[in-house]
């Protein structure tokens, strides 16, 4: 698709005059409705606005994205307007804004307002080509620019005529990037990346790649995006590069860069501050990077510090998207033993592994479930404390897996893991260099395993273990005869830490009636585990705008997943934003618990999700009640998760 496709002539404005920000989007929304491009152009101006509030999409150096992806919109398209004199739009370098694209995208669309974005983007950082839109004299011109920029034929002009907003009685200030020295034999390396990977990475690329050009610098952007890293940079130009400039907003790959002169900062400084980069990575001022904490840490950059909680998202995001693999292979795996087996009445805790070949798939699948919580774990804690930190993380979320304490326990060992070797690193940063070595190789790994190891074993598994144990006994006292009660209680806990403590206590409860002859309970607690990934998966499908692209494209795993029993699926659901997703799950889950006794079902088998449905008493009323849980979860989903904009 391109530009001009989107972009038409009625939407055009040039020379605007805005009062103010909220008077611009009323322009651009306006001249979007002269497009054909709403349906409702209160309910589009009003998501705006609120995407607005979330961030301002002022990108700097005199441009603005004001955009939505909204109900109010019935085709996807632009809106333009040059403003210049300039004007406040809150933009990231506190500068007038001059040049506005406002984009426009149905709410059913595919995120077209994301890919247009980064398009459009990557074309405006040439300075050279935004100016002339500025200066475009008609909607014509305007727009046969914008083709030719497309078509890679766009050319400045030798003297481009100076913007109206510093034309007057003198010529036009000298540009305020200063000039390249007069050689440069080394080229400047820089890597680029935001969290979603969509338009942030290339718009800083390319205003990198465009300030670089025209100062004369050679330079090669890495870009790490949401379709993988591009333009990888070679081990020989890392080599022989005079600087690498990190302008990433997520983790990076660094160990290549040891030893060598390293900018770290973030993206947005990327679009908006790349000749100060430049400069100081010209300097050779620039901190010498020291992968692993070697003798001497980097210093920090002069970017701002990130919150503490950002720090934690992103350690935390880490570590999920490294355990996603093992949760989505392994739950697969296992749900195919279950619909390959048959099952044995005379010992239904067999059931998945009673025939050879469903075994096999059983045996497999529950390998790569063991590896979930020490994954998680390691690279929690790597990402705190780079490499050295996996090893320890590991060990932690081991420990915490064989001893009960479950997810919690295997996101609190990662972080415990990776301050602690960070504390390590410290303690050693003064040993003589000549010992450098084997920091990594001996220092680390040994005292940081041992010193985890400790902390899980004497403080962490202990009170995590404790509580399990005293829910279990709590609840097998409990008088079952208040059916409903104990359904919702069970099929609640279920959602809890799916797959920590309170779900593993719910399902020994489940498991040891069976024995007594006691099948409600195991069919409530099944129902409520099932609850979660379907819930997600219902809740990605019929409310995407509350969920990144990568979330849906997962989000579909879970309704097998869930129909299997899985209820692990919904993790890195729950760990992404636990305070709306646990409690809508929470929700989903007491209620399918509760109807599952209301409608007396019961259940002989402790496992098996769908494929055993027809071994349940009632098995109608059953599904109905799992579906009515999942509902009713998707929609607390969809009413209390933010949208997200990528």
């Amino acid at each position: 698709m391109r530009i001009t496709d989107l972009l038409k002539s009625e939407s055009i404005a040039l020379g605007a005059q805005p009062k103010d920000k909220y008077d611009a989007i009323a322009i651009l929304t306006g001249l979007m409705e002269k497009g054909g491009n709403l349906s409702d152009k209160a309910q589009y101006e009003k998501d705006v606005l609120a995407r607005e509030a979330s961030g301002t999409t002022g990108l700097g150096d005199g441009i603005a994205t004001p955009h939505a992806k909204s109900a109010g919109v019935k085709a996807p398209g632009l809106a333009a307007m040059t403003v210049p004199a300039g004007m406040d739009f809150e933009a990231m370098d506190q500068k007038p804004s001059r040049l506005f694209f406002e984009i426009a995208a149905p709410d059913t669309a595919a995120d077209v307002h994301l890919e247009v974005l980064s398009k459009l983007a990557t074309m405006i950082m040439d300075p050279d080509f935004k100016e002339t839109l500025i200066a475009a004299k008609s909607k014509e011109e305007f727009l046969s620019l914008i083709d030719a920029k497309e078509d890679g034929k766009f050319e400045a002009a030798a003297e481009p005529a100076p913007a109206a907003a510093e034309a007057g009685a003198q010529a036009a200030a000298p540009v305020e990037s200063t000039a390249a020295p007069a050689a440069i034999t080394k080229k400047i390396l820089a890597v680029t990346a935001c969290p979603t990977g969509i338009a942030h990475t290339f718009m800083a690329a390319e205003s990198l790649e465009q300030h670089a050009k025209k100062r004369g610098i050679p330079i090669k952007v890495e870009t790490n995006g949401s379709g993988g890293a591009k333009n990888i940079l070679t081990a020989a130009e890392i080599a022989e590069a005079a600087c690498i400039i990190v302008a990433a907003d997520k983790n990076v790959e660094m160990a290549r860069f040891d030893g060598k002169p390293v900018i770290q900062t973030k993206v947005a400084n990327g679009i908006n501050k790349a000749d100060a980069l430049l400069d100081e990575a010209l300097s050779g001022t620039a901190p010498i990077y020291h992968h692993a904490g070697g003798a001497a840490a980097a210093e920090e950059s002069a970017a701002e510090d990130e919150s503490i909680t950002r720090q934690i998202y992103k350690h935390l995001m880490n570590g999920v998207s490294h355990m996603l693999p093992f949760v989505i292979g392994g739950g697969i795996l296992i749900a195919l033993a279950f619909l390959l087996d048959t099952f044995d009445p005379a010992n239904p805790g067999n059931f998945g592994s009673n025939l050879w070949y469903a075994k096999t798939f059983m045996d497999i699948g529950g390998i790569s479930f063991g590896f979930m919580l020490p994954v998680l774990a390691g690279f929690i804690a790597m990402s705190i404390a780079d490499r050295p930190g996996l090893a320890v993380g590991f060990v932690g979320g081991a420990l915490a897996s064989s001893s009960g304490a479950g997810f919690l326990g295997a996101l609190i060992a990662g972080f415990v893991a990776g301050y602690v070797v960070n504390a390590l690193k410290k303690v050693f940063a003064d040993l003589p260099h000549s010992l450098e070595g084997i920091k990594p190789v001996l220092l680390y790994p040994l005292l940081g395993v041992f010193l985890v190891g400790v902390i899980m074993i004497f403080v962490i598994n202990p009170p995590v273990a404790g509580i399990n144990n005293w829910m279990i006994e709590t609840l097998k006292g409990m008088d079952t005869s208040s059916r409903i009660f104990i359904g919702v209680l069970m099929g609640g806990m279920m959602a809890v830490d799916m797959g920590g403590p309170v779900n593993k206590a719910a399902y020994v409860v489940g498991t040891g009636m069976l024995v007594s002859g006691e099948y409600g309970i195991m069919a409530a607690v099944m129902a409520g585990g099932m609850v979660p990934p379907i819930a997600i998966a219902l809740a990605t499908t019929f409310f995407k705008s509350r969920f990144t692209e990568q979330q849906r494209k997962s989000g579909v795993v879970n309704y097998i997943m869930g129909l299997s029993f899985i209820t692990e699926g919904a993790i890195p659901f729950a760990a992404a934003d636990p305070l709306r997703v646990i409690p809508s799950c929470v929700i989903g889950s007491a209620t399918a618990g509760g109807l599952s006794m209301f409608f007396d079902c019961t259940l002989r088998a402790p496992h098996g999700g769908i494929f055993v449905v027809p071994t349940i008493g009632n098995p109608l009323l059953y599904l109905v009640a799992i579906f009515a849980g999942a509902v009713l979860s998707a929609l607390c989903l969809g009413i209390v998760k933010k949208k997200v904009e990528e």
